[in-house]
Order: structure tokens, then sequence, then C-alpha cells
């Protein structure tokens, strides 16, 4: 007789969460066909072995499955690389860790957070680069290091500035096709190349900059600001995240904060 306690049905439970969550994690993205696919793999394994108990086709699929875990990990190795980084950068989980290390100060440590004289030129030229319908995206360093990318592009090192922003962005400047990159109270480099996202819920009028800013905030802590060559809107990105349409005044609250 077939008996169900409360482990089975606290199985059931944690399994269909993991799933609607992977589920959740890939819908956005070309990977969701593959999600399918595999699940609909592995409900057909669980048929032919166990429910129908056929030895022979059984036993290939089991081989299969076997090879499979690793192929599982090449194909998704984006998608787990995010699992574990939104499990790492978690509040509770963050807030754990600095429990642990009893270092109350590492999060300010170069952040770009809390710091007037930075953020305020970084307004204002995103401001009129708005109004001149300038193109610019400016990525600011949060907790995670973002050196892998910076050396992408030109170091700079440089105090922040207004017209250093924006002489960077102008149109016949060398170094405007990228993104800048801001580390602490300067800019660590310009023309940096960014991850792009293939999310499918980004707005068809969004250009690669956007999907550039929507990339590097999906695999690190950073906040990026966008200005539109084509509308002049601000948009901010972080944790894999828009807010468009973007006013001076809540730009100046989202870099005070560092996140939206």
């Amino acid at each position: 007789m077939l008996t169900i306690g409360i482990k089975d049905i606290a199985d059931i439970i944690l399994v269909a969460g993991i799933l609607f969550y992977l589920y959740r994690l890939l819908k956005r993205s070309r990977s969701a066909y593959v999600f399918y696919g595999v699940i609909s793999f592995i409900l057909f394994w669980i048929v032919v072995s166990k429910i129908l108990e056929m030895k022979l086709l059984g036993t290939l699929l089991n081989q299969l499955i076997n090879v499979g875990v690793l192929a599982l990990i090449v194909l998704f190795q984006d998608e787990i690389r995010k699992i574990f980084y939104n499990i790492g950068a978690s509040h509770r989980i963050r807030k754990l860790m600095e429990r642990i290390k009893n270092d109350r100060h590492s999060n300010l440590k170069e952040n770009f957070r809390n710091s007037r004289e930075t953020i305020i030129p970084i307004v204002m030229a995103c401001i009129n680069m708005s109004k001149q319908r300038v193109g610019a995206l400016i990525v600011l360093q949060n907790e995670i290091s973002l050196n892998e990318f910076i050396r992408t592009g030109e170091e700079i090192d440089a105090k922040i500035s207004q017209r250093l922003i924006e002489n960077i962005f102008f149109k016949n400047s060398p170094l405007h096709d990228g993104a800048i990159i801001i580390t602490g109270e300067k800019i660590a480099a310009a023309a940096c190349i960014l991850p792009i996202s293939h999310d499918l819920d980004i707005p068809k009028d969004f250009g690669l900059r956007h999907r550039a800013a929507r990339g590097i905030s999906g695999e690190s802590d950073a906040l990026s600001v966008v200005v539109s060559e084509e509308t002049g809107n601000i948009t901010v990105a972080y944790n894999n995240q828009f807010q468009s349409h973007i006013t001076a005044e809540e730009l100046e609250i989202i870099l005070m904060k560092g996140r939206f």
C-alpha cells in the first residue's frame, strides 16, 4: 500500500519550488526552451525506468542521465552562475557573512555611495548628455570587483568630473564606444566591454547600451546608468532590472543609495 509521509510532501514541495525558481530565472532568456527539453527528457526517463520498468531503454537512458549532468553544467553555466550569485547577494546571506567576518566597514570600502561630491558630477553630466542626445553608459562598481571588465578598456584612473565624462562620450571621441567604469571616487577606465544580456523581456526600443547595462547588472551588484542617444531618456539598471525615464532628482537619490 502506497503511503505518503511528511518527508514525501516536503520533498515534493522542495522539488517544485526549485523547478519554479529555475523556470522564473530562465523564462526571460533563450535557455528556457532548453530547460523545457530537459524537463521533458527527465519525465520520459522516469516513466520508462520507474513506472514501465523497461530495462533496455531504461539502462540506455540511465547512462545518458549520468553523462547529461556534465552537459547541463556546460549548457547552463551562465544561469548556474546567476543562481549562486543571487543566493550570495541576498540581503540575509550578506548580513550573515558580515557577522561571521565581523567587518562592519566592509560595505563602504571603495564604494561610491554616500559621497555627494562624487555623485553630482555624474548626475549633471547625464542631464546634459540627455538634453544633447549623447549616448552614454556609466557603470558604478559596488562591492563586487569589476577588474575583469576594467581590463577590457582604456585605463584612465582620473578624478570624476562632469566635463571629463561628457568629453569621453562626445561623438567624435575615440573612447565614446563602450562603458566607463567608476570605482570609488575615480573613473577607472573608459571604452570597456561589458557582457550583453539576451533576456527576451528587454523592450525592443532599448539598444546595445541597455543590454550591456542589464548584462553587467546580472553578473555583479554594479549600478549602471544609460543615456539613450535616440530619445535622451535616462535609464538605470540594477540587479538585472531597469528603471526608465529617470529625472535628475531621482538619479541623485538612486546613486546615493547605490540601488533602487
